[in-house]
């Protein structure tokens, strides 16, 4: 513990060294076999798979103010897009792109039930996306809230956390269905009260943007289309109900849900 003290006390004058005393510490938490780096793009890479396989437990003094400036120094190098700045249709815009590089009010992460990331190193479900560019305090935030919860979370809740290191201000975790070997009407209303539970959430904290993510259709198995239908039907009616002026991002990151979005909001 002296090594990290003595580590704590030294200026970082670039990335690498944010990279060498993060990875140092984490190293010492985490059981992971990963080939060790070299390069600085390895580093980076090793970097995540250790945040992604940490579990919740005491971080030395001055970790997090270190790696909050390692990921903000990596956001600002980044093509940042605005929310304020997507055009808008009845208050809804499609954009195409990285969630975790938009700013928004709120960003929807799809989770999994115990709502702390994805454990998987390096995967390329938005879960690990989140959990990797928010940094460290988002596990930890979201970590208390289960505790108090005190069981999984259900799919078709929502949960608002800080965004951290994003450029968002929250995040609000839900829950998808995941679908079997066929799509069921139980399915279908659980992904509609994902889309709302989100809304409510955002509405109670006063928000006036927030992005959804094409929930349940990636590592869930929705069907794309019809998990597009249902979304936007969805929000639509949350506006007449009670969201009223808040502007709507519908996110996809694919091609195919891009075309599917386009055509059905016209």
């Amino acid at each position: 513990m002296a090594y990290f003290q003595d580590l704590y006390a030294q200026e970082f004058s670039c990335q690498e060294e944010r990279l060498d005393f993060l990875t140092a510490v984490l190293r010492e938490q985490c059981a992971l076999n990963f080939p060790r780096p070299e390069s600085l793009a390895e580093k980076k890479t090793y970097l995540r798979a250790l945040m992604n396989v940490w579990q919740v437990q005491e971080l030395p003094q001055g970790f997090l103010p270190v790696q909050d400036a390692y990921l903000q120094e990596e956001l600002r190098a980044k093509p940042v897009q605005d929310a304020a700045k997507l055009e808008y249709r009845d208050n809804a815009a499609l954009w195409q792109g990285d969630i975790t590089l938009l700013r928004a009010d709120a960003v929807v992460n799809a989770a999994n039930k115990y709502l702390l990331g994805c454990f998987a190193p390096l995967h390329k479900c938005i879960d690990n996306a989140i959990h990797s560019f928010a940094g460290l305090q988002l596990r930890i935030q979201c970590y208390k809230l289960m505790q108090e919860q005190g069981h999984a979370e259900a799919a078709g809740g929502a949960k608002l956390t800080p965004a951290y290191n994003l450029p968002a201000k929250y995040v609000i975790h839900t829950v998808g269905p995941i679908v079997g070997q066929r799509l069921t009407q139980k399915d279908e209303e659980l992904l509609c009260s994902c889309y709302r539970e989100c809304l409510r959430r955002a509405c109670e904290a006063g928000l006036e943007s927030i992005a959804f993510c094409c929930i349940s259709t990636g590592e869930f198995h929705f069907p794309n289309e019809r998990a597009a239908q249902l979304a936007v039907q969805t929000v639509r009616q949350c506006r007449e109900d009670f969201a009223g002026d808040i502007k709507i991002i519908f996110n996809v990151f694919k091609d195919k849900d891009y075309e599917i979005y386009r055509r059905i909001l016209g």
